[in-house]
């Protein structure tokens, strides 16, 4: 099973393989049951885990690093349903740089939670995919951090490109 496979789905707790999308939702497999079962688009949205990032004190990391971290700690990983304050005290020790200000307790014990999900499917989730190139999330990463481009000017009252083009369209100025 590969990291770039698991998301996250909102409306439903533990983590999921994405089998297969569809226009109007995915078949995901649940990583704790192994029940498959077909999750509407319309009342649920996905994130896949390689492009979550978490709040950190310089720039925002990826929540492969934090997991990354969490796997060399030698530290005791607490339950995942305990107080705001061990969990706190726990994230300091094994990722200082994490923004405990806007980081909140909840989502502390869900990265404990999915952590724990990760190592009982021995799921590596190393920023790198099986065939040895970088993953999605470090290739947005990248793209990110290069200098923008600018947009061309408008010739002749015409747009140039196809976001103009929306704005325009709606009488938007």
């Amino acid at each position: 099973m590969e990291y770039t496979k698991i998301i996250s789905v909102t409306g439903l707790g533990g983590l999921y393989e994405l089998i297969t999308s569809k226009a109007d939702g995915a078949v995901v497999k649940s990583l704790e049951d192994n029940s498959t079962r077909f999750v509407s688009g319309r009342q649920h949205n996905f994130s896949h885990l390689e492009s979550i990032e978490v709040f950190t004190v310089k720039e925002n990391s990826n929540l492969s690093e934090l997991f990354t971290a969490m796997k060399n700690s030698e530290e005791k990983i607490p339950d995942a349903n305990a107080d705001g304050k061990e969990l706190k005290i726990y994230f300091e020790k094994v990722y200082p740089d994490l923004d405990l200000d806007r980081v909140y307790a909840s989502d502390m014990k869900k990265m404990v939670k999915w952590y724990e999900i990760l190592r009982a499917n021995n799921i590596d989730f190393s920023n790198k995919t099986p065939d040895g190139s970088e993953s999605l999330a470090d290739e947005k990463a990248k793209a990110n951090k290069s200098p923008k481009k600018e947009l061309a000017p408008l010739k002749e009252g015409k747009p140039l490109n196809p976001t103009t083009r929306k704005i325009e369209s709606r009488g938007v100025k």
